[in-house]
């Protein structure tokens, strides 16, 4: 027998390969692994439907020449016979008529199908789609009618009202909500740094406030990114405020504390300081509801006790109780 004849007719009759490259647009265009790059160099052909896709460049900057194509299934098969291998990049849309058009080829029974690979050429990191929201808001807020008049005092109030409902979602242990939740407040951040960037005098993008608080993260814990020990949460603590009063050098331990936050966390707040400072502070001896509740929230901070969750809880029981009166004076009425 001649081998070489047989291995020539074997050749001929392969249905070849094809291989299906994905790349996320949140990673930089040539940035590749290694098994995409062999495949794209090994490849009889490599195609691409999108002639603006932006890894086409540093292809063909590598040396990769790629056909801007976009076959059929049934002409992708017909370019795999003999053995050969077509790689095809795909666009954002991920080929799903393609994909469609070789799964009902294969479904028939009637053709010799290639070998079909997916091959991830790049995979997003975590957080990659952050990446996304930053470019969703910004077209939001130039294309947006409501939204491109924003401002940072008109958007305060939001701000607010998403804190408090994440709140509610841990206390009601929705975890779905949660999720939401924290979606909500999140974009907030980015809509104040996206309008940020617009002051005339003193702007800031949202890799200014990352950039930010990755510094701030990273002095404030030398027992994780330093030599500084820090065994107990405690201790972890204690390390915190001993940095943040080295950053800050305030004059009074009442500095930084925001008076516009609710009266109950205001008072538990500045007893909190007055406390770790070690100051013997004692309550206005004034009668009246206000010093009434100045009393019970610095007795909640010192006992461990947040005094405006333990007040929710208990409005939270009182909503119940009325909720069942009404009922029952329905069911009496």
């Amino acid at each position: 027998m001649n081998t070489n004849a047989a291995a020539s007719t074997s050749d001929t009759a392969s249905p070849g390969r094809i291989v299906l490259l994905t790349t996320s647009h949140r990673v930089a265009p040539g940035l590749l692994s290694w098994p995409a790059w062999q495949a794209l160099r090994a490849a009889d052909r490599v195609l691409c439907a999108d002639g603006a896709h932006p890894q086409l460049p540093y292809l063909r900057e590598a040396g990769i020449a790629v056909d801007e194509a976009a076959p059929t299934a049934e002409e992708l098969v017909a370019d795999c016979a003999g053995g050969r291998t077509v790689v095809v990049v795909a666009t954002g849309e991920g080929e799903p008529a393609l994909t469609d058009g070789l799964a009902r080829l294969a479904g028939s029974g009637r053709v010799a199908m290639p070998e079909l690979e997916l091959l991830p050429a790049s995979y997003d990191l975590p957080g990659a789609r952050l990446l996304d929201l930053v470019q969703v808001m910004d077209r939001i807020r130039a294309e947006c009618p409501w939204s491109s008049q924003q401002t940072h005092k008109g958007l305060a109030k939001y701000a607010i009202e998403e804190a408090y409902e994440l709140v509610e979602s841990i206390e009601d242990g929705d975890r779905e909500e949660l999720r939401e939740e924290l979606g909500d407040v999140l974009l907030q951040v980015v809509f104040h740094a996206r309008i940020a960037e617009e002051d005339s005098e003193e702007p800031f993008s949202i890799d200014d406030v990352a950039g930010g608080i990755v510094a701030k993260l990273i002095r404030r814990h030398p027992h994780v990114f330093g030599d500084a020990a820090a065994e107990t949460p405690e201790e972890v603590r204690e390390q915190w405020l001993r940095t943040k009063a080295e950053e800050k050098q305030r004059s009074s331990v009442t500095e930084g504390v925001p008076l516009h936050q609710p009266a109950l966390a205001l008072a538990a707040k500045l007893a909190f300081r007055a406390r770790k400072a070690g100051l013997d502070v004692p309550l206005p001896a004034t009668s009246g509801i206000g010093y009434d509740l100045l009393a019970l929230a610095v007795r909640a901070e010192t006992e461990g006790v947040d005094p405006e969750a333990a007040l929710r809880t208990a409005a939270r029981a009182y909503r119940d109780a009325i909720r069942a009166a009404e009922s029952g004076a329905a069911a009496h009425g």
